[in-house]
């Protein structure tokens, strides 16, 4: 499989993934020293870590508009070179507003990663395989989060937080290095592809869900698509799947040290299981439902199984997760959760390719995604000021992620299906 090209782009992306969430980590697992050395409370830290989703969440949409008109490779390159070098920047910072700042730009370099990589998989392959080249471009970041804890703890502790910072800088732009020489913007273009798999690839894309005209005629355009219930629907389950995801990126390191009391090393390596048992479910989540979609000949509903049955078991681990008195339940329980969430990470991008014709892939991509990461606006302020009212207590931020997830999966059950006719539509934004 590997040995085609439209697998060694996704292999790029897997390494992208990596990077990314290594990058994202780096900050919830050397948190605890940096509240110590800039002096900042449970609230001044959740508004750090919100601050992120500022310029992440806006550049969700704008990165996907710009993959659709510019071209997924030369969007995704420059994010992921604006990202590196605001990860390195976060050594600089001297107090709350300096890191601040920094956060946003970061978040601004990472705001196109999934929108990007999402147009670049719509170009180079076939529908039938849409899920899962996403699902394995999405197990690398679960991957960098496992990697992050004992990486970045080690570095933390041995040479000082913001020289983990600067490191992971050089890693991102070493990668760069190889997305510039390495892959085009679409198969045809690509030196070393066989005609084969261009064939392979062009026959397997035709926009057989999706709907691109109104009654007469006239191309529908990009308001169309993001008004319809099934995206808006997309975009709640989605929203559900980051709270959960942010609420345990940005906290549960926290959460280990503060209630169970374990050291930064400790608390370093307990979480490399969750992130271990997400990637193995990103990587899952996609084959399951093309598997399911090949049983059934219908895409929205195997995205729709999968959704409802994998947010909803997230959605019971995660609010049980703060509420068990020992280390190794939490961490099993929060374990558990994540790998049904991660389940469910390729299926939103999947909705969107099964209902949206490719010019529009990137910029409603960009738009579901803008939409669910006001979760990361939102949640990780949340969860501080709840801890910093409650005395330190963590168990309501746990229950408020549970009941989140509870109804994303409702909104998936409900909404998630074939997209009105176009004829109802009589003219385009």
């Amino acid at each position: 499989m590997i040995k085609s090209q439209r697998w060694f782009v996704v292999a790029l992306f897997f390494l992208a993934g990596v990077i990314n969430y290594l990058d994202r980590s780096a900050l919830s697992i050397a948190a605890p020293l940096i509240q110590k050395d800039l002096h900042f409370s449970h609230a001044q830290m959740g508004i750090v870590f919100s601050s992120f989703f500022i310029g992440y969440a806006l550049f969700n949409f704008v990165g996907g508009v710009l993959s659709d008109r510019i071209g997924a490779k030369r969007v995704f390159g420059a994010a992921m070179g604006v990202w590196s070098i605001f990860c390195g920047a976060t050594a600089l910072a001297g107090g709350i507003v300096s890191l601040i700042v920094l956060r946003v730009l970061f978040g601004m370099g990472e705001g196109p990663f999934s929108s990007s990589n999402s147009k670049m998989v719509n170009n180079w392959f076939p529908r039938k395989e849409v899920a899962s080249a996403i699902g394995v471009i999405s197990s690398g970041t679960p991957l960098g989060g496992a990697i992050a804890g004992p990486v970045v703890g080690y570095m933390a502790l041995r040479f000082g937080w913001r020289w983990a910072f600067v490191a992971i800088m050089l890693l991102g732009l070493a990668w760069l290095v190889l997305w510039v020489t390495m892959t085009t913007e679409h198969p045809q273009d690509h030196p070393r592809i066989a005609r084969e798999e261009v064939e392979l690839i062009k026959s397997g894309q035709a926009d057989e869900h999706a709907i691109s005209h109104a009654a007469d005629g006239e191309r529908l355009g990009l308001g169309y698509f993001i008004r319809q219930p099934v995206i808006l629907a997309t975009a709640c389950a989605f929203f559900a799947y980051n709270y959960v995801l942010f609420f345990f990126l940005s906290w549960f390191p926290t959460y280990l040290t503060e209630a169970h009391h374990l050291s930064l090393r400790d608390m370093s390596f307990a979480t490399v299981i969750p992130w271990l048992l997400g990637s193995i479910g990103l990587a899952a989540g996609g084959f399951v439902s093309d598997g399911i979609l090949r049983l059934t000949g219908k895409p929205l509903l195997s995205r729709k199984i999968v959704l409802g049955v994998c947010l909803g078991a997230a959605a019971v681990c995660v609010a049980l997760a703060g509420r068990v008195a020992s280390t190794q339940g939490a961490v099993a329980l929060m374990s558990v959760s994540i790998f049904f969430l991660y389940v469910t990470g390729s299926v939103y991008w999947a909705v969107i390719q099964d209902t949206v014709p490719r010019e529009h892939v990137g910029g409603v991509g960009g738009f579901v995604h803008l939409l669910a990461n006001l979760a990361g606006v939102i949640g990780p302020a949340v969860t501080g000021f709840i801890v910093q009212a409650t005395h330190g207590a963590y168990g309501s931020a746990f229950v408020l992620a549970g009941a989140i997830a509870v109804l994303g999966a409702l909104c998936s059950l409900v909404w998630i299906r074939e997209p009105r006719p176009a004829a109802l539509m009589k003219r385009a934004w």
